[in-house]
């Protein structure tokens, strides 16, 4: 459940849920929207409080008032963007384990890319979906498997700060033209992450991709690498929602790996 809150003088926006997990998950949320904040370089909302209160988790922030984007609004989030992803540390990871969706995200540390998006990212999803009986084992690539296809698609990536679920519902642009990140899953990775989930349901004029492509212009193999990484996104969707993905998770997978 969230809420606008209003005093005297200010709003507030307030998300409640009572799950077991609640607030663990606005812990991490409180982290990676302070963590974009440290970066200097794009807007997320400040923190006011984070608790506890009987049954219910609470997560208190700034409330932003959203307008409409226009094309320069999106244009400005382009290089923002450009500007967050800069390239920052020698590891892929982050300082704790997160959640995307309501999916535990590992984000175990990691000196090779290839490494760390097969087994902190595509592997802990393979084993959701078997477990659940949404996909079959025979269906699941080899980590050999997947490691040769990797390798050879992800050299000499550079680790940039990711917000790391970046759909179309999790940014806005304020009534001053401001943009600002939401509900991140925040770790360290390879930028085209980001753009390859802008790209995987839409919402994203082209603008946006014309200014950020201005500092990251796409890169041989860079379709490929999209694939791949909406791969990830469509596992979490199968996990969270079930058969309505299995469709286009198969597809990827017989793709890169049934050569």
């Amino acid at each position: 459940m969230a809420y606008c809150l209003y005093t005297k003088t200010s709003r507030y926006f307030c998300k409640i849920n009572k799950a077991n997990k609640a607030y663990s998950m606005f812990m991490v949320e409180k982290n990676g929207l302070e963590a974009i904040n440290r970066t200097n370089t794009i807007n997320a909302p400040e923190i006011l409080f984070c608790g506890q209160y009987n049954t219910y988790s609470y997560l208190i922030m700034e409330y932003i008032e959203p307008k409409i984007p226009s094309t320069k609004d999106m244009e400005l989030l382009g290089h923002k963007l450009a500007a967050f992803h800069q390239p920052v540390r020698e590891y892929f990871g982050w300082e704790i384990d997160n959640f995307i969706g309501s999916l535990p995200q590992s984000n175990k540390n990691h000196q090779n890319w290839a490494t760390f998006y097969i087994e902190e990212r595509l592997e802990p999803q393979f084993k959701l979906a078997r477990d659940a009986n949404l996909l079959k084992s025979s269906e699941i690539p080899s980590q050999n498997k997947m490691m040769v296809v990797c390798s050879e698609l992800y050299e000499n990536v550079k680790s940039s700060f990711l917000h790391g679920d970046l759909w179309s519902g999790n940014y806005l642009i304020s009534s001053t033209g401001i943009p600002y990140l939401i509900d991140p899953a925040v770790y360290f990775g390879h930028h085209e992450v980001d753009i390859a989930m802008t790209r995987l349901f839409g919402g994203f004029d082209p603008t946006f991709h014309k200014a950020y492509e201005e500092t990251f212009p796409k890169q041989p193999m860079y379709n490929e690498r999209n694939d791949l990484y909406q791969l990830y996104y469509l596992l979490v969707h199968l996990n969270l929602f079930g058969n309505s993905y299995y469709s286009s998770v198969i597809s990827i997978l017989k793709t890169y790996f049934n050569s």
